[in-house]
């Protein structure tokens, strides 16, 4: 069954917090001077809105990535829809989405921000903690889908009355500008935030659970967005504010993470299946393209993330690879972490041709993550980015797409494989017919 199909009794469940939510899906508006209870339940929201979709994004993007393959009998749309021509913008299902749910909770962030400053209840450093938290949330929603939608045509003046003309669409550049915008303004506020937030974070944030860490995952989202921007000078200004970590004893999986569980009130995580038996498959390319370890092992962070199964072939696709990525249902799904931030970093450096130092951050991902020997300083800046990509797709792997992103901001797209005549190479998501409709 597709993730997104989720009921709204699924939905109010969501997400390893322990608080009463009527309808987080869809949550009555916070009002003027909220309680201190009420801040708490809308900020919460938000990580549960954002959570909603992060095991389907991830799954949908890694197959437009031939990261993953589903073979799901119940829906032939995961072998057809999202790898042969026709992403179907009318349905919400498939190639209408990872929309709604963004936009759902940049409104409930909106409304959160629309009222915070008269929330009497909190000091005014407590309101500037809020105000800094949501505006992370939003810009990273925003992120998600100008990432996955770059067709230079997504709102972003959503603020005004939901019964008003829709927002006009706006050029990718102008929504990057935005999200820079967001995520600076949320550095101020969080800055001016106190030593607690009003509110519990899930154990996802766990480390960044205070207005003073949580702004190094506010600089860290900031480093990718400016990455994605081509502002390499100043993404290595922003990793340098994160919680970037290449000491000897840096943790490459510290960082923010989207929470879930199999309690009463708590959503699993959807991409953790049997490995023998799950419909979700590693794409066979995964294997054929991994470097050797010294010892001719491949590369750890294949073996550590896929395992072999019985080969199974279905219209015309064939794998024999299983996803052990997620090892519970429990597992969470990342946000952003440090092994990302060195990679952002070597590619920043990248960008502007410092290759020594490129080559360092690289080399600390290929030994340590990998498990791989290290490189001499590439000739060039095509062979470093090569390189680099290299480490991106099997250090970031079924994390949310990042390969289809990364290939289709560099031009690169069709080094995908296309397994079957007539697949193709999509390099976005269609905005939803209903929202092109409406503007009309």
């Amino acid at each position: 069954m597709k993730t997104r199909a989720l009921s709204l009794a699924v939905l109010a469940a969501l997400a390893g917090c322990e608080f009463d939510l009527v309808n987080p899906n869809s949550p009555d508006p916070i009002g003027n001077n909220p309680a201190r209870n009420e801040v708490a339940a809308a900020a919460t929201g938000l990580l549960i809105g954002s959570e909603s979709d992060a095991a389907d994004l991830a799954l949908d993007l890694g197959i437009l990535g031939r990261e993953a393959y589903r073979f799901d009998g119940s829906d032939p749309r995961f072998t057809g829809e999202l790898l042969t021509g026709g992403l179907d913008a009318g349905s919400g299902a498939f190639g209408g989405d990872h929309w709604s749910e963004q936009y759902r909770t940049i409104r409930s962030a909106n409304n959160l921000l629309a009222v915070i400053g008269t929330a009497s209840a909190l000091t005014p450093a407590e309101q500037n903690a809020v105000s800094g938290f949501a505006r992370t949330i939003k810009a990273l929603n925003f992120l998600l889908v100008v990432s996955s939608h770059t067709e230079d045509s997504i709102p972003i003046a959503v603020e005004s009355d939901p019964t008003a003309a829709p927002a006009p669409f706006v050029t990718n550049a102008e929504a990057f500008a935005y999200i820079v915008a967001l995520l600076d303004s949320a550095q101020v506020d969080l800055q001016a935030g106190g030593a607690t937030f009003p509110f519990a974070l899930s154990d996802g944030f766990n480390g960044f659970s205070d207005p003073v860490n949580f702004l190094k995952v506010n600089r860290a989202l900031r480093a990718r967005t400016d990455v994605y921007m081509g502002n390499y000078a100043s993404a290595l200004t922003a990793l340098a504010a994160s919680f970037i970590d290449t000491s000897a004893t840096a943790d490459l999986n510290a960082g923010a993470y989207h929470s879930f569980g199999t309690g009463p009130k708590e959503l699993a995580n959807a991409l953790f299946q049997n490995p023998q038996a799950g419909e979700n498959f590693a794409h066979p390319s995964l294997e054929t393209d991994a470097e050797l370890q010294p010892g001719g092992a491949l590369d750890q962070r294949f073996l550590d993330k896929t395992t072999p199964r019985t080969s199974t072939t279905v219209d015309g696709l064939t794998s024999a690879l299983g996803w052990i990525r997620y090892s519970s249902p429990s597992a969470p799904i990342p946000i952003i972490r440090n092994e990302e931030l060195i990679l952002l970093r070597a590619e920043a450096n990248v960008g502007l041709t410092q290759l020594a130092a490129a080559t360092d951050d690289i080399n600390y991902i290929r030994v340590h993550s990998g498990k791989l020997a290290p490189i001499a300083v590439p000739g060039s800046q095509g062979a470093a980015l090569d390189a680099l990509l290299y480490e991106k797709r099997y250090s970031l792997l079924y994390e949310g797409g990042h390969r289809w992103i990364d290939l289709r901001r560099y031009g690169l797209l069709s080094q995908l494989p296309l397994d079957r005549a007539g697949d193709v190479a999509y390099p976005t998501y269609p905005v939803p017919r209903d929202e092109v409709l409406a503007r009309e």
